[in-house]
C-alpha cells in the first residue's frame, strides 16, 4: 500500500475547504487502466454532507474495502475516523454504492484486492 502525507494550509489561511479522494492499491495491482475505473466509480458516489458534516480542515476518513475476482465487494470499514460521524459515513456509502466494481483484471492473480479511499477536507481549490 502507498502512503499518504497531507500538506494542507494553516486553518487561518482557508476560507473554506474541499473534499479530496484518494485510492491506493495492493502494490501487486500494475493496472492504471483499473485503479481508475474504481476511482472514478467511487468518486462518482460521493455525496458532500452538508457544512456542519464536514469535519475539521485537514481531517480525513479512510475506508478500507476487499475486493473479489468478480468485482464484488467483499467487505468495507471505516479504518480511520475523521471526527464527524457524517463525513465517515458518507465516505462509507460511497465505497459501498461504487460497487460492484470491474472484474479484477487477469494479470493480478491474488484472489482478492484491498483498496483503500482515503476522504480529506483540505484548504483550498
Amino acid at each position: 500500500m502507498a502512503l499518504l502525507a497531507l500538506a494542507v494550509a494553516p486553518a487561518a489561511l482557508a476560507a473554506s475547504g474541499s473534499p479530496r479522494l484518494e485510492a491506493f492499491f495492493q502494490s501487486e495491482l500494475k493496472s492504471a487502466d483499473y485503479q481508475q475505473k474504481v476511482y472514478s466509480r467511487v468518486a462518482g458516489k460521493w455525496r458532500q454532507p452538508g457544512p456542519k458534516g464536514s469535519p475539521a480542515l485537514g481531517r480525513k476518513t479512510v475506508v478500507q474495502a476487499v475486493i473479489g475476482r468478480d468485482g464484488k465487494l467483499v467487505s468495507a470499514t471505516v479504518s480511520a475516523e475523521s471526527g464527524s460521524k457524517t463525513w465517515d459515513a458518507a465516505a462509507l456509502a460511497a465505497v459501498k454504492k461504487a460497487a460492484p466494481f470491474p472484474p479484477l483484471p487477469e494479470s493480478y492473480t491474488l484472489s482478492t484486492l484491498d483498496a483503500h479511499f482515503h476522504v480529506s477536507w483540505v484548504a483550498g481549490p
